[in-house]
């Protein structure tokens, strides 16, 4: 612990995605949970899925640290999270340095900028296959590009062979950044993919067993005392607010199909009294009669668009709900709300029908990237005109879109994106998911 009462911790990063770090970040989260640490795991930048993953590995729930639509506040309090852990283990997405070109509330989104605001020293996960001593050239670049940033070495991932192992810590050694392990290629370790990334924590095969050998991998291959000796923080950072709920009863779908929620909504609405009720439309659970508001979070219902259409229960709670209480739907809860969903084979299922839009898996182009989203109408938990910061991230595309836009939405440089979610009655959605809303 450092005197400033705060855990100490380190960001696990890379030069880029595809390198490993997330296997490397599970395998380290189970070890050092396994060694009788409690460690807290954070996530840096915009992701729904790995949040799951690092709970899993260690036992206690990650949140994520965005910088470009988290205000100091938020911040603030999304750290406070880690009362009471031994050590923070953080995340970092796509490359180290890698954000938006125009500044958020606190930040270009980057994970670096996230590191230097904990005090956390960076572990460079570092993929030398095709290289040796040249990969040192690619750390030193990396610890000098902004040497403000605390860092602590690299890792060394998918080594060859001894050889390789040797001649990859020569260039290293000549440059003076120390290299905490050096994980020797293996095929099995991965994690299974599909269109948005990872898949689910829930839908993996054998997760407990995947997470263990990790941590076993990581034990025999990666100094584990020198990761905790190089872990440090900062100044504790100032005490802020959780996001507050959009209702005091809260029917909220949780399944394989729907399940891409931002952890610290969730814990701002338990921390402020909001009962959370889940319920699942693949299973054909209506919604509780006895909610105030509806929430259909982001997931995968391109997936299982025939048994979300033919849920019967589910889609007579809903559309019963929606008649004289609000519903909201996010990305693929949007999707399930409107008319149709056009799978990737073509094939159109009926949805919820409670707003007009038609959207199609066939027709595939990635829609990624920040939003900021000013309000037209009210929607559960926000006033016309307010102001909200999320990340859209998917394939789907619209084809009709009837009624009202629910906001004018733009991009991270303030450029207009056509999915401006939409409005009837009382029932809203977006494609974006959430993250916060500004405050004046």
């Amino acid at each position: 612990m450092t005197d400033t009462a705060f855990p100490p911790g380190i960001m696990a990063s890379a030069p880029s995605s595809g390198t490993g770090k997330t296997t490397v970040m599970l395998g380290l989260l189970r070890a050092l949970t396994e060694d009788g640490l409690c460690v807290q795991p954070f996530k840096s930048g915009p992701d729904y899925i790995d949040p799951a993953f690092h709970r899993a590995a260690s036992g206690r729930a990650s949140f994520n640290l965005d910088n470009w639509a988290m205000d100091q506040s938020l911040l603030g309090a999304i750290s406070e999270q880690a009362t009471g852990a031994d050590i923070c283990v953080a995340e970092g997405s796509m490359g180290l340095y890698d954000g938006v070109a125009t500044r958020g509330l606190a930040g270009y989104g980057s994970s670096a900028e996230t590191a230097l605001r904990m005090g956390w020293p960076v572990v460079l996960v570092l993929d030398v296959s095709g290289q040796a001593q040249s990969a040192a050239a690619t750390a030193l670049g990396f610890a000098r590009y902004s040497p403000e940033l605390p860092f602590a070495g690299v890792i060394l991932n998918r080594v060859a062979s001894p050889r390789h192992e040797r001649l990859a810590r020569v260039g290293m050694e000549k440059t003076g950044i120390p290299v905490l392990g050096a994980l020797p290629r293996r095929g099995d370790l991965t994690l299974p993919e599909r269109h948005l990334g990872l898949i689910q924590a829930v839908e993996h095969p054998d997760l407990e067993a995947a997470i263990s050998g990790y941590a076993a991998f990581l034990r025999e291959h990666v100094d584990l005392s020198a990761i905790r000796a190089a872990a440090s923080s900062g100044p504790a950072p100032a005490p802020g607010r959780l996001p507050p709920p959009p209702a005091q009863r809260i029917a909220l779908a949780q399944d394989a199909a729907f399940s891409f929620t931002y952890p610290h909504l969730l814990e701002g609405w338990r921390n402020a009294g909001a009962e959370i009720m889940p319920f699942s439309p693949l299973a054909d659970d209506p919604p509780d009669p006895a909610a105030d508001l509806v929430w259909l979070p982001g997931g995968y219902p391109e997936l299982y668009a025939g048994q979300i259409s033919s849920a019967r229960r589910y889609t007579e709670g809903l559309r019963k709900h929606a008649a004289t209480r609000p519903v909201h739907g996010e990305c693929g809860g949007y999707m399930a709300l409107g008319k149709a969903l056009i799978d990737k084979n073509g094939q159109a299922h009926p949805m919820a029908g409670l707003l007009g839009l038609v959207t199609s898996y066939e027709k595939r182009r990635l829609h990624l990237g920040y939003r900021r989203a000013v309000l037209a109408a009210r929607m559960p938990g926000h006033l016309p005109e307010a102001v909200l910061r999320g990340h859209e991230f998917h394939y789907s595309t619209i084809i009709e879109q009837p009624d009202p836009p629910l906001a004018a939405v733009t991009d991270a440089d303030g450029n207009p994106v056509p999915e401006t979610g939409s409005r009837r009655e009382k029932v809203t959605g977006t494609f974006f998911h959430m993250i916060s809303a500004e405050t004046a």
